[in-house]
C-alpha cells in the first residue's frame, strides 16, 4: 500500500491550500477590456445557531506582489474568534487579513487561501465588498466551490457533511460499546466497507447495504445525516499486497461492473433513500499504485504491472464513478493515497493526472468527483507541529532526514490541501473537497513528543518530535503504537469536507499468519511482526501488531492500544 524512495530533486512547487473558485473578469465598464484586478470568494463552510467557518480565496490579477491585506465588513454582528493562514484582526464590523511570513508572495494569477471561525446572532449576511490592498475586487455569489455551502445543478451541496449528521453503523457501534472503555467512542460514525459481492446483501447474517440505509433513515430524523460507504472490489485489487487482494481476478472487470456496481448502483437510486447524503469513497489503494508499484521503479511488483497494461483499474473507477455519480444525492470521493505515499515529486503530478483519466473514464466526467480521501485506512499523521518541511539542522534540510527522504510533505493535512490544488490545476473542478481519514493517526500517549528533536542532526530532530511513530512511512498493518486520531467533524481546515473515520477502529489490516479464509484475502508478511521488510518500506521491520486476524474482522487488543494512545486523548 505504502512506498518508500531514493530521492529524487525536482522544482519546488509552491502551492496554498485554496478552497473556492475565482470568479472570471468582467469587462470594464470604461473600455470593455477585461480589468478586475482581483477576485474573492468567501465561502461560509459550516454555520450553526452561534458560529460559522468560513473560507476565503483571494486571486491576484494584478502586479505580483511580496505581501498584501484583504478587508470587508460585516452588515451584522459577525466576530471573528481565530484564524489560520492570515493575520485576521478586526475593529467594529470591519475585518482585516493580512498575509502570513510564509504566504506574502502572491504572483499575477495565483491565489492565495485562509479561514477563520466566527461567532454571530441572527443573520448571517455575506459581505458585499472586499478590497486588495486598498482596491476593491469582485465577488463571487456564493453558490460554488470547495468546502461552502452552495449546489450544484444536480442538486448537491458542496460540502455534504456541512450541517449533517453522519450515520453510526450499530454493527461497529457493538462491537466498540463491547470493550472495556469503549463506550467512549461507541457512538462515533464510521464507514460501512462493501469490500466483496456478498457484503451488498450482508454477510453471515450481518447487515447489507439496503439494511444500512434503513438505519440510517432511522438515525436521520428531521435533520440531514451522510452514509459513508467504501467501494472496494476492484478486479485484481491491492495489487502490492496481499492481505486484502480482493475476490475478482485482474480480468474480470465485467462481473465487478454487473455483479458489484450494478446491484449498489440499483439500491442507492432507490427513491426511498433520496434524503441521505451518501458518500462514497472509490476504490481505496487501486489507482496509486499504478503510479508507484510499476514498471522499473524497485517497487513495481508483477501483479500492478498487469492492472497498468489491462486498464482495468481505470476502467473501473471510471465506471463506478458514472454510474454512482449519476444518482444525484450520491458524493463520490476518489481515494488518494496519503502524503508518505504520493507525496514526492514523481508521484504527485502523475497521480493527479492519473486520477483526471480515470474521472473521463467509461462515461464519467470530472462532475461525478465531489472530491477526494487521503490516509484511508492509513495511519499517518494529521499535522506535524514539531517540524516543518522548510526546517533545517546545521544547514541540512529536513527533506534530508531518513523519515522524511525528500518528500514535499510531512504530515496529511498539508498534503492533502497541496494535492486539491493540484488535481484542480488539471482540471478537476474547483469546488472539490477532501476527507482525510483520522481514525487511526492520533499518535497519543507517553510516546507523543512534547516539542522538537536534538538538533544533533536532521534525523535526530526529526524523529526525536514526529508524532508519527512508526518505524518507516511505508508502513500500514496493524500498526504498534498507534492511537485515534481527531474525531469525525465537518469543515475543520482550509479545503478539507471533513475528518472522518472511513476505517472503523478496532477492525484488522490484515492477519500476522496465514489464515485460510473463504473472503479472498492473503497472507502479506507486512503484517507479520517479525518481517524485516522490502523495497516498499526500505526493508525495514514491518512494526506490526502481533496475532492479529483476517482484515476486516475485529481485533480487540488493538482496539484498547487506540483508546490508550487516542490524540486528543479520550
Amino acid at each position: 500500500m505504502s512506498r518508500t524512495r531514493t530521492a529524487l530533486l525536482a522544482a519546488l512547487v509552491l502551492v496554498a491550500g485554496a478552497s473556492g473558485t475565482a470568479v472570471a473578469a468582467a469587462p470594464s465598464a470604461d473600455t470593455g477590456i477585461a480589468a478586475i484586478p482581483c477576485s474573492v470568494d468567501y465561502k461560509v463552510q459550516n454555520q450553526w445557531d452561534t458560529g460559522f467557518t468560513a473560507a476565503v480565496t483571494i486571486t491576484n490579477n494584478g502586479a505580483a506582489k511580496s505581501s498584501w491585506a484583504a478587508k470587508w465588513s460585516y452588515a451584522g454582528n459577525q466576530k471573528v474568534t481565530s484564524g489560520w493562514n492570515a493575520k485576521i484582526s478586526q475593529s467594529g464590523t470591519a475585518v482585516t487579513a493580512a498575509n502570513e511570513t510564509y504566504n506574502g508572495s502572491l504572483g499575477t494569477g495565483s491565489s492565495v487561501s485562509f479561514g477563520f471561525n466566527a461567532s454571530y446572532s441572527g443573520t448571517n449576511a455575506l459581505p458585499t465588498t472586499f478590497t486588495l490592498d486598498g482596491v476593491t475586487c469582485n465577488v463571487d455569489d456564493g453558490s460554488g466551490g470547495g468546502g461552502g455551502g452552495g449546489t450544484d445543478p444536480s442538486g448537491r451541496v458542496d460540502n455534504p457533511y456541512a450541517g449533517a449528521k453522519v450515520y453510526v453503523n450499530p454493527e461497529w457501534s457493538a462491537k466498540a460499546a463491547a470493550e472495556t472503555g469503549g463506550s467512549r467512542i461507541s457512538s462515533q460514525p464510521t464507514g460501512v466497507w462493501l469490500d466483496r459481492i456478498a457484503a451488498i446483501n450482508g454477510v453471515s447474517g450481518g447487515m447489507g447495504l439496503r439494511a444500512h440505509l434503513d438505519a440510517a433513515l432511522a438515525q436521520k430524523g428531521t435533520g440531514e445525516e451522510v452514509v459513508q460507504l467504501v467501494v472496494y472490489d476492484l478486479p485484481g485489487r491491492d495489487c502490492a499486497a496481499l492481505a486484502s487482494n480482493g475476490e475478482l481476478g485482474p480480468t474480470e472487470i465485467g462481473r465487478y461492473e454487473s455483479e458489484f456496481i450494478d446491484p449498489i448502483a440499483a439500491i442507492l437510486a432507490d427513491s426511498k433513500y433520496a434524503s441521505l447524503r451518501i458518500v462514497t469513497t472509490i476504490e481505496i489503494d487501486s489507482l496509486p499504485n499504478l503510479v508507484t508499484n510499476t514498471g522499473s521503479k524497485a517497487t513495481a511488483t508483477p501483479q500492478c504491472d498487469t492492472m497498468l497494461a489491462n486498464g482495468n483499474y481505470v476502467k473501473g473507477v471510471g465506471y463506478a464513478l458514472n454510474k454512482l455519480g449519476a444518482i444525484p444525492n450520491v458524493y463520490n470521493y476518489i481515494d488518494a493515497g496519503h502524503h508518505g505515499w504520493l507525496g514526492w515529486d514523481d508521484n504527485f503530478a502523475p497521480s493527479a493526472n492519473l486520477f483526471y483519466q480515470a474521472a473521463n473514464a467509461e462515461g464519467a466526467t470530472v462532475n461525478d468527483v465531489a472530491g477526494f480521501i487521503t490516509n484511508t485506512a492509513n495511519y499517518s499523521a494529521l499535522k506535524e507541529n514539531n517540524f516543518t518541511i522548510n526546517d533545517s539542522v546545521n544547514g541540512v534540510s529536513v527533506r534530508q532526514s531518513k523519515w522524511v527522504d525528500w518528500n514535499r510533505y510531512v504530515d496529511e493535512q498539508s498534503y492533502a490541501q497541496a494535492f486539491r490544488n493540484q488535481l484542480v490545476s488539471v482540471g478537476f473542478n474547483s469546488g472539490i473537497g477532501m476527507l482525510i481519514d483520522t481514525s487511526r493517526n492520533g499518535w497519543g500517549g507517553s510516546a507523543r513528543p512534547t516539542g522538537p528533536g536534538a538538533t544533533t542532526s536532521v534525523d535526530t530532530y526529526v524523529d526525536g518530535g514526529r508524532y508519527d511513530r512508526r518505524i518507516q512511512v511505508g508502513n500500514w498493518c496493524n500498526q504498534s503504537g498507534a492511537g485515534l486520531g481527531e474525531r469525525p467533524q465537518a469543515a475543520p481546515a482550509t479545503g478539507i469536507d471533513a475528518y472522518v473515520w472511513m476505517k472503523p477502529p478496532g477492525e484488522s489490516d490484515g492477519s500476522s499468519t496465514a489464515i485460510a479464509n473463504d473472503e479472498g484475502k492473503g497472507f502479506d508478511r507486512m503484517c507479520d511482526p517479525t518481517y524485516t521488510g522490502n523495497a516498499r518500506n526500505g526493508n525495514n521491520m514491518s512494526g506490526a501488531l502481533p496475532n492479529a486476524p483476517l482484515s476486516g474482522h475485529w481485533f480487540s487488543a488493538q482496539f484498547q492500544q487506540l483508546m490508550a494512545n487516542a490524540y486528543p486523548p479520550l
